[in-house]
């Protein structure tokens, strides 16, 4: 029989206590004290080295509250809190922890031990054994046949006979004795004048604490039959609190468990900052190279210093000696080489691969499939231009060698580490390869450092690695001299593509630690990392368009352009471009001599849309016209023209790109086409909706969370009227107007409902009076003073407004509902309107990024709630707070119920959320 393979769990918190109290202090060269930090390391470092498992974590307690204060306010409340000169050295625990290239784990709402027995528990039924080192007596109920524990204080195995000799029973009924006897130290009630002793005595008889509790009456012993019968519900109560939690929200990931050496100077570095001597010298004087392997790369040091670091793969042996050292290593970073950014059309040229531990001391390789001769291949003298549909030689058999690759792509216990992971995934699922477990080093960086910069590699190279990449273009040139990747020549291509990859998995070294140490696990894990494979689907399967309608929308507005265009030049008297702002606030301010014209910096009249909004609105016919010329043109060229080009010819239909690493508050922003600014309200946009339709026998549905922020804000601020009008299903905005203007529900006119309509959606924004005024057409006085009631009658949005404001100024981001942190790095800009301008997205912020993840939660449901409800509806469209499905007709009653209770149960929050619903052969039917 195969051995099973070896999980090890280690206790961190446990260990933390223990390396405190079993070292006198310790300080830094900055006096900090530094005792538990350096006992931690050792003993840790002790135990990795010893260690003879596959996978290793590391778990931690969360400093917040759990379940079982919820279930008993007073568990663990006689705990004393821990030492002053400790906590600060939990942050730099973690540090060690990361230093040592330990996986680590922790989740908020539960103790270190629920994800202990999770994990153990997912681990058993997986066929693999786990080792769960403590001596917290409590993890002693998961011991079976394939868990046992280690105590590091004796150094001993922990198995059957040690938990009978410490509770008189079996793992199985530890629960009960402790639930009789509780515990002292984590206030753990049980039953007065019950020890573990009469406990265990008393499980032994009756079997199981249920059956103890019913027949407490036949027990002879006065007192403690009555302390039985009294107190039978604080026994539950204790049996609840006791209980491991087995089925705690996570996933086990085997990859991201896998045992990695750590960086040899990482972990020195780490050491000299916090002065460990010792520690050092022992790394100094010892063969450490096993363990603490010279890499390099994860420094960022310049790869030109090693001209021989990067391999081309030409041969079968070569490119299984990879695989087979990727696969035993556990990780290995990924990248493709394309011949278009568009990912359904592209064609893979070739594949880079690199890895932690060097094959034959090269850390990184080039896997070339589809290189074609061009005028970079071979020597620069050449005197004949080279046939440009040969294939240059000594490259792999296509098929070969993803025959060779599939089985490590897919592997579920190998971590692929990709740069936009969604991209190289659909280029694979081209090839019949479904690629994971992945982690993508552009999301870890969206979710550490979302609004201080972008996210692409080379960038992110540059900033935290210090490191300056090649360029594509650098390997294709540009412009007429641009060549097709394909015709680069070999050496070059694999210099430029294993960078990719040795960089990428430098990144991930970088990156990923940082989640569990800046609390944002959750969303990387439970958000965006599960939502690629989503989007990947819904790229794939595109939308249906009617070309025919497209064509003719477009010749439209073609005509309605030129009549506009002729109607503006006969009343400026002149023909001019209109497309120009100069040649535009030349016209309207110079010759017209309209009022309000400024110049710029550039010297040019301001001809933006406000400007023309307020020329218009005081009855000047010429900036009226141009709104609607420009609106007209930027349809025309915007969508009906992009779209009919971006239809693919195979599929027929449009396949937008999703991009989850762009805006700042976690929204998704779609391109090649953007389909997520088609204008809602005016009868232009629902004419280009109306061009996208169902296939035959099918409908579009569109499902629709109504009013989400602004039932967030009710949440969030802790609203109670306007959270008593959402469980009421009340007109939110009557009800607004109703008490802030003080006004009877059934007197309200339609022009008063606006004005609260306008403030309930202005307030998320952070709306100004001026703002406001602009918006309803009234003075700034008028506009204070509604916005002054509404305050009033809402003090706790006031309070909400200024408290997030102020947790910006002092925290540099602001927080989402599930902990997605959203950086506003100008919210102390010394300039005034571009502060107010970071001081409005800081008060939007939390409620539009929570709206954001709400509804990536539900996508990343839907696909097997979908399936499990047996209809075959596909998700196509994700537009902010709105999805939109291809439904068979037949099904699309089943189809509805199971969507809308997919979006409105995704999350429980103090207001109810509602999912709006409609349909029809084309989008616009279905809103």
């Amino acid at each position: 029989m195969k051995d099973k393979r070896h999980l090890i769990l280690i206790d961190g918190s446990g260990y933390i206590f223990r390396a405190y109290h079993a070292l006198p202090p310790m300080r830094r060269p900055d006096g900090l004290l530094v005792n538990a930090v350096y006992g931690f390391t050792t003993m840790l470092q002790k135990l990795v080295e010893d260690s003879k498992g596959d996978w290793l974590g590391v778990i931690f307690d969360t400093a917040r509250e759990t379940f079982r204060t919820e279930i008993y306010p007073e568990y663990k409340a006689n705990r004393p809190p821990p030492p002053d000169d400790l906590v600060p050295q939990f942050p730099l625990i973690r540090d060690a922890t990361t230093a040592l290239g330990l996986p680590q784990a922790e989740m908020e709402g539960f103790e270190a031990d629920d994800l202990i027995a999770t994990y153990a528990t997912k681990a058993v039924a997986d066929g693999n054994r786990v080792t769960i080192v403590s001596s917290d007596k409590d993890l002693m109920q998961l011991i079976d046949d394939d868990i046992s524990m280690l105590d590091p204080i004796k150094n001993t195995l922990i198995s059957y006979p040690e938990v009978e000799k410490r509770f008189g029973v079996t793992p199985e009924k530890v629960i009960d004795v402790q639930s009789l006897a509780g515990d002292t130290a984590d206030n753990v009630p049980g039953v007065p004048g019950i020890g573990i002793k009469t406990a265990a005595q008393l499980i032994a008889e009756y079997g199981n604490l249920d059956t103890l509790l019913e027949r407490a009456h036949e027990i002879k012993q006065p007192k403690r039959r009555q302390n039985l019968i009294d107190y039978a519900d604080q026994a539950r109560i204790s049996r609840d609190l006791v209980t491991l939690e087995r089925s705690v929200p996570v996933e086990l990931d085997y990859a991201t468990f896998n045992l990695h050496a750590p960086d040899r100077k990482i972990f020195i570095n780490f050491l000299q900052e916090q002065g460990f001597k010792s520690l050092l010298a022992r790394i100094e004087s010892e063969d450490s190279e096993s363990y603490l392997p010279n890499n390099p790369n994860l420094l960022g040091e310049d790869k030109s210093e090693k001209p021989n670091s990067y391999v081309l793969i030409q041969n079968l042996e070569l490119l299984n000696r990879w695989v087979s050292s990727a696969t035993e290593q556990g990780i290995v970073a990924v990248d493709t080489e394309t011949d278009s950014l568009d990912s359904l059309n592209a064609k893979l040229v070739g594949i880079s691969l690199a890895l932690n531990k060097p094959v034959d001391g090269i850390r990184a390789c080039y896997l070339p499939l589809a290189h074609v001769s061009g005028p970079l291949q071979g020597s620069l003298d050449l005197v004949e231009v080279p046939d440009k549909n040969s294939k240059v030689p000594n490259q792999i058999p296509f098929v070969d060698a993803i025959k060779a690759l599939k089985p490590l792509l897919e592997n579920p216990g190998v971590l692929k580490i990709l740069h936009n992971a969604k991209y190289d995934a659909e280029i694979f699922a081209q090839h019949d390869v479904k690629i994971g477990p992945v982690d993508d080093t552009m999301l870890l960086s969206y979710v550490l450092d979302s609004g201080l910069h972008n996210h692409g590699m080379d960038e992110l190279a540059r900033k935290l690695l210090n490191r300056t990449t090649i360029k594509f273009s650098d390997v294709t040139g540009t412009g007429r001299k641009k060549i097709p990747f394909a015709e680069v020549s070999l050496e070059i291509a694999r210099d430029y593509a294993a960078e990719d990859a040795d960089v990428t998995l430098a990144l991930h070294s970088f990156l990923k630690p940082r989640l569990v140490k800046e609390r944002v696990t959750r969303v990387y894990e439970r958000i965006e990392r599960p939502l690629i494979n989503v989007l990947q689907a819904m790229e794939t399967e595109g939308i249906l368009v009617n070309s025919e309608e497209l064509k003719r929308l477009s010749d439209d507005f073609e005509g309605r352009i030129c009549s506009l265009s002729e109607e503006i030049h006969v009343l400026a008297g002149e023909q001019f471009n209109i497309g120009s702002p100069k040649q535009l606030g030349e016209v309207l301010f110079e010759r017209m001599d309209l009022p309000g014209g400024k110049k710029g910096k550039t010297g040019a009249f301001g001809t933006g849309a406000d400007v023309l909004e307020g020329l218009a609105a005081q009855g000047h016919k010429l900036p009226e016209l141009v709104l609607e010329w420009r609106q007209l043109s930027k349809l025309k060229s915007t969508y009906t023209d992009s779209l009919l080009r971006e239809i693919n010819p195979r599929t027929g239909r449009v396949h937008t790109s999703y991009s989850q690493a762009v805006t700042s508050t976690g929204r998704l922003s779609s391109n090649d086409p953007n389909l997520q600014n088609i204008p809602v309200r005016t009868e232009d946009g629902r004419k280009i909706r109306e061009a996208f339709i169902a296939r035959n026998g099918h409908v579009l549905l569109s499902a629709d969370y109504s009013q989400i922020e602004l039932r967030l804000l009710a949440h969030v601020a802790d609203i109670s009227e306007l959270k008593d009008a959402f469980h009421n299903g009340a007109d939110i905005h009557a009800a607004t107007a109703s008490e802030v203007f003080n006004i009877p529900l059934m007197e309200l006119d339609a022009a008063t409902r606006n004005r609260a309509k306008a403030i309930n959606f202005g307030i998320i924004y952070g709306i100004s009076p001026f703002g406001l005024a602009r918006q309803l057409s009234i003075t700034q006085s008028d506009a204070r003073i509604f916005m002054d009631a509404y305050f009033q009658k809402y003090p706790g949005v006031k309070k909400y407004m200024d408290a997030t404001k102020e947790f910006a100024r002092q925290q540099g981001f602001v927080s989402t509902i599930f902990g997605r942190k959203i950086h506003v790095p100008g919210i102390k800009d010394k300039n005034p309107a571009r502060r107010n301008f970071h001081e409005r997205a800081a008060i939007n912020a939390p409620l539009q990024g929570s709206a954001a993840d709400i509804i990536k939660k539900a996508m990343i449901r839907m696909p097997e709630n979908l399936k499990n409800s047996g209809v075959r509806a596909r998700m196509l469209l994700q537009v902010h707070d709105e999805l939109i499905f291809e439904v068979p007709e037949n099904e699309l009653d089943d189809t509805v119920a199971c969507v809308s209770e997919a979006m409105e149960t995704v999350v429980k929050l103090s207001i109810p959320l509602v999912c709006d619903t409609g349909f029809g052969k084309s989008w616009a039917d279905a809103h």
